[in-house]
């Protein structure tokens, strides 16, 4: 069995500083065998901000497969957005903007998907699905297999459909050939997990989707700050969503959803109590 935390949209430079400390606590009562953050480390992409966030991701477990979201490109200063729109990203987070984890059990590969031609959507390019695709179509069946991105492949109900990243279709289309199983982004602050199903139809596949709401932003969007924990244990999954929980300052455990893999994709089964 396989534990990955999946937080995202930090926003530092916008952040609930007490929220840092019992996040951080909360992830690690959890011992992560891998922590996931979806994007948008930062508010403005400044220097500070990036400064502020790689302290943070410091004090949390390895490892850690990050990636960039629209956030993390400058967008004031225009010389940086068109020619180094991640230099500070590279700086202080990471130098691979797509890292990837592969062990016995588990696969996750990051996606950037931030660009610096929009302000606030993201796209997959043809040469990143053919890397994805290789990656993943070189591992066992039994491998699950999670790709990571900060904008999204579908939406929860009553989400504008502009927010999917460009080119989804197109890369749903080829990761199903390589049995992708669960996608996990953010950039909505928005809690959901669901299957591709309704969006994507495509015979004999269904992934599970995974949104991240924002972890530690004062930017709320209407929901509560929090972080996802999802379970991996061969053909069942559960994603666990951890609220901030004002009146006893911590994160707690709110909902568990459950989910099996058959020969027809992910799809929801009872939790176990």
């Amino acid at each position: 069995m396989r534990t990955i935390v999946h937080l995202s949209d930090l926003h530092f430079g916008r952040v609930d500083a007490t929220l840092l400390e019992p996040l951080r606590r909360a992830i690690a009562a959890l011992a992560p065998d891998v922590v996931v953050v979806s994007g948008d480390l930062t508010q403005r992409a400044r220097r500070e901000e990036f400064r502020q966030a790689r302290a943070f991701l410091d004090t949390l477990p390895q490892p850690r497969i990050v990636v960039p979201g629209n956030h993390d490109v400058p967008l004031y200063d225009v010389a940086s957005r068109f020619l180094r729109r991640l230099g500070n990203y590279r700086r202080y987070i990471c130098e691979d903007v797509e890292p990837a984890h592969v062990d016995d059990e588990i696969a996750i590969v990051g996606v950037n998907t931030a660009r610096s031609l929009t302000f606030k959507g993201g796209r997959i390019g043809h040469d990143q699905i053919e890397r994805v695709r290789a990656k993943l179509c070189a591992l066992p069946d039994a491998t699950v297999k999670v790709v990571v991105t900060h904008h999204p492949f579908d939406v929860p109900p009553l989400s504008a459909d502009g927010q999917i990243v460009g080119r989804a279709p197109l890369a749903m289309e080829m990761l199903a050939g390589c049995g992708a199983d669960i996608l996990l982004a953010g950039h909505l602050h928005l809690s959901h997990a669901g299957d591709t199903t309704a969006r994507y139809r495509i015979h004999g596949f269904a992934a599970l989707v995974v949104q991240a709401g924002t972890a530690t932003s004062t930017r709320s969007r209407g929901e509560v700050n929090a972080f996802n924990a999802l379970e991996v244990a061969g053909d069942d999954v559960s994603v666990a969503r951890y609220e901030w929980i004002a009146e006893a300052s911590r994160f707690a455990e709110v909902s568990v959803e459950a989910y099996r893999r058959s020969e027809h994709g992910w799809s929801s089964r009872p939790a176990s109590n």
